[in-house]
């Protein structure tokens, strides 16, 4: 099934390709670094890179910002508030917040492939208030508390 997406290529986006999925199975798309010139990283610092993109989702959208496996398990890069969201009525540029979580300055040059995107549709909730809700076997038992035998403690 395809969603169509209204995008916008901003100056500074010119002549980089739209993002586009990198095998027929793949369920993101890949996302491209827009900056003028290239951007070092240091170690435990972060970054706004931009993508010089800026899209308008159909109504009930939304589109996951997450990184790539690669750039994560090779040099410690990360989406800093991973999964990002980018919601159906904003209609900025898409900006990539990077975070080194490696032990090396990262450079960022334009081009390179940063982030992937992942169209996702939303669900919205309708709240029931209630006094009670129905019990389960985990019921209230919170942080590290399922795999484990609550009353053995193993």
């Amino acid at each position: 099934m395809s969603v169509v997406v209204s995008v916008k290529r901003l100056p500074h986006g010119a002549n980089l390709p739209l993002p586009d999925y990198a095998t027929s199975g793949a369920a993101g798309i890949d996302l491209l670094a827009a900056n003028a010139e290239p951007m070092v990283i240091a170690p435990l610092a972060r970054a706004l890179v931009p993508t010089g993109l800026a899209i308008a989702l159909p109504p009930d959208f939304e589109l996951q910002i997450r990184p790539r496996s690669g750039l994560a398990l090779k040099q410690g890069i990360m989406i800093a508030n991973s999964p990002g969201t980018i919601d159906a009525d904003y209609r900025g540029e898409i900006q990539i917040i990077i975070f080194n979580a490696g032990n090396a300055a990262f450079t960022v040059t334009r081009g390179m492939r940063i982030a992937q995107a992942v169209l996702a549709p939303v669900s919205r909730i309708a709240w029931r208030e209630t006094d009670d809700l129905d019990r389960t076997e985990r019921d209230a038992q919170g942080f590290g508390s399922t795999g484990t035998n609550i009353l053995t403690g193993g």
